[in-house]
């Protein structure tokens, strides 16, 4: 059966206040004057989508380089969006809460996904618990957050808002097992994702909770993917307008649907001649600091090192630990990490660095330190 029209959207809410479409094609003639600049750079991209727009200029978030512009094509932005809409089953008169960055493609897609399924949109400017924002009683089929926000709407006690959802994406940044614990609670769907800004987001989803619950990525649908001769993931589809696309993501390919992601290329850390993944090391080292209740961020790195190379080297956001809670720390990661992926040194740094889009910057944070 067809949507009632009276139901599909003719505006959108952004930050509490209601914004026709018509006004927003012609914006900024028929705009408030008292916009702040994130409001004014959302709906300038509104307008130019609405407007029939076909190419679009997008920030990448610098995560593993520095910051680039790169241009999307209208028929990318919309291929991506069909095939979550597709795979969530999100259809006119939906209701999609925004509460990611729309200057950066995890929230600017979220805006194309509502337009392209003519979905009621819902933007609030980011913060940890962004439903602090919307009124008690307003529901939503469909969000995504970063690990940060699905922490902090967790911690609010919004777990019942959130089951009435179809579903979630979380992504941005690594979830950690603390959290990966608290999402269990939850009756809707949870899924991490795998993509990038040149993949106009993401290409695979890996469910955390449920019957469902995962280690490995689901490949979505016109997708193709392979490996080259590093063991790296390499992408081609209408989204990369049939380029491909080489990762410096490690994977275990499985078959042509699902893959294990292992961890970065580029963090790889050659100590002695031994091979240590950076983040396999990490994984271990959370769970050991979160089993002492030490609840600080930590990063593993190559320190360089005139007999070894490099030694593995643990980074600690804050202030040193006590003598008795880093032997402690210690003990555990010798009994669970070989010897070889053992961190030599734990280096402690005040705050670590963030990228613009607020993901750990660990260049920037490992140029910071005194070798």
């Amino acid at each position: 059966m067809a949507p009632d029209s009276a139901l599909l959207p003719d505006s959108l809410l952004l930050n509490g206040r209601e914004f026709r479409y018509a006004d927003i094609q012609q914006y900024p003639a028929n705009s408030p004057t008292d916009l702040n600049g994130y409001e004014a750079r959302v709906l300038d991209f509104c307008r130019q989508w609405l407007n029939g727009a076909q190419e679009f200029g997008l920030q990448t978030s610098g995560s593993t380089g520095l910051p680039q512009r790169v241009t999307m094509t209208r028929q990318q932005l919309a291929a991506s969006a069909r095939r979550t809409g597709d795979y969530f089953d999100l259809g006119p008169g939906d209701r999609m809460l925004v509460c990611l960055n729309c200057e950066f493609v995890s929230g600017l897609m979220m805006l194309v996904r509502a337009f392209e399924r003519r979905m009621h949109l819902t933007i609030v400017e980011p913060q940890a618990d962004p439903l602090a924002l919307v009124p008690a009683g307003a529901a939503f089929d469909f969000t995504s957050f970063v690990p940060l926000q699905l922490r902090a709407v967790l911690a609010a006690g919004h777990a019942p808002r959130l089951n009435r959802l179809k579903g979630i994406l979380v992504g941005g940044a690594a979830v950690e097992k603390s959290l990966e614990q608290e999402i269990q609670q939850l009756q809707v769907p949870v899924y991490l994702t795998y993509g990038m800004t040149e993949t106009a987001s993401h290409i695979a989803l890996r469910r955390l909770n449920g019957p469902e619950v995962t280690p490995y990525y689901h490949v979505l649908s016109g997708i193709h993917v392979g490996q080259d001769e590093r063991g790296c993931l390499t992408i081609r589809a209408d989204v990369t307008q049939g380029q491909l696309i080489t990762t410096n993501d490690r994977v275990n390919l499985r078959d042509a649907h699902t893959f294990e992601w292992l961890g970065r290329a580029d963090f790889v850390i050659n100590s002695g001649g031994v091979k240590v993944q950076a983040e396999k090391v990490e994984q271990v080292l959370e769970v050991a600091l979160m089993e002492l209740g030490l609840r600080c961020r930590a990063f593993v790195a190559g320190r360089p090192d005139e007999r070894l190379g490099e030694q593995v080297t643990a980074f600690l956001e804050g202030e040193p630990l006590a003598p008795a809670q880093q032997q402690q720390l210690q003990a555990l990661l010798s009994q669970r990490l070989d010897k070889y992926e053992q961190p030599r040194d734990f280096v402690f740094v005040p705050q670590f660095q963030a990228t613009p889009s607020g993901k750990l910057d660990r260049r920037t944070t490992l140029e910071m330190v005194r070798w």
